[in-house]
Parts: structure tokens; C-alpha cells; sequence
């Protein structure tokens, strides 16, 4: 997933909760958590889960949360006045992640 209007930081928070774990059991953290980036993740391994199943045949409930990296993406720069007649920037940032499950093929 690309340009995620969530900071890096914030997403990693998350991302190291569910790193290693099932997919049952990483679906099952995100639903119960109340981060924001909870919602863009889980939407992101369903996607995977259903890549696996369809384009690799693998099973569903073999599946692993391999890899999880969040790196940051392209930052917003916005101004915002500031005293004696200048401008502050103000940055909004963006994050790039990257699932990879492992699995078992099915039979």
C-alpha cells in the first residue's frame, strides 16, 4: 500500500503488533484495536489473503505474516502564518507498506 495519509511512526506502532503472527490471529488484533492505522492495515492483509488464495493457491489458514515493513512515502509540505509576516511549514507525511505472507500450496 501506498501513500497511507498516516505518519510512519504511527503505522509502525501497529505493524509491530500483528509482525509474526496467523493471519487469524492478526485479523483478529486489528479488529479490536482502536489505532487509526488498524483499518488501512487489515484492509491490506485481506487483500493479500485473497492474492494468496486466488493467484498462488495457497491455503488460508497456513498463511503467515512473513514481513511487515511501513517506510515513510513523500511528505505534504503545507504553510501555516507564523509571527512577523513569515510562513511555517507544515509537514504532512506519508507511509508506504509492505506485507508478505508464507504459506503452505493446497492440496
Amino acid at each position: 500500500m501506498k501513500y497511507l495519509r498516516v505518519a510512519p511512526r504511527k503505522v509502525r506502532l501497529v505493524a509491530d503488533m500483528i509482525r509474526g503472527k496467523s493471519v487469524k490471529e492478526a485479523r483478529a488484533l486489528l479488529d479490536f484495536s482502536l489505532k487509526r492505522a488498524a483499518g488501512p492495515l487489515k484492509k491490506l492483509l485481506d487483500s493479500a489473503v485473497a492474492n494468496a488464495q486466488n493467484d498462488l493457491k495457497l491455503d488460508k489458514d497456513s498463511l503467515v505474516i512473513a514481513g511487515l515493513t511501513v517506510d515513510g512515502g513523500p511528505n505534504l509540505t503545507r504553510w501555516r502564518a507564523a509571527s512577523r509576516g513569515r510562513a511555517a511549514p507544515i509537514e504532512k507525511k506519508t507511509s508506504h507498506i509492505t506485507l508478505i505472507l508464507k504459506g503452505e500450496k493446497t492440496k
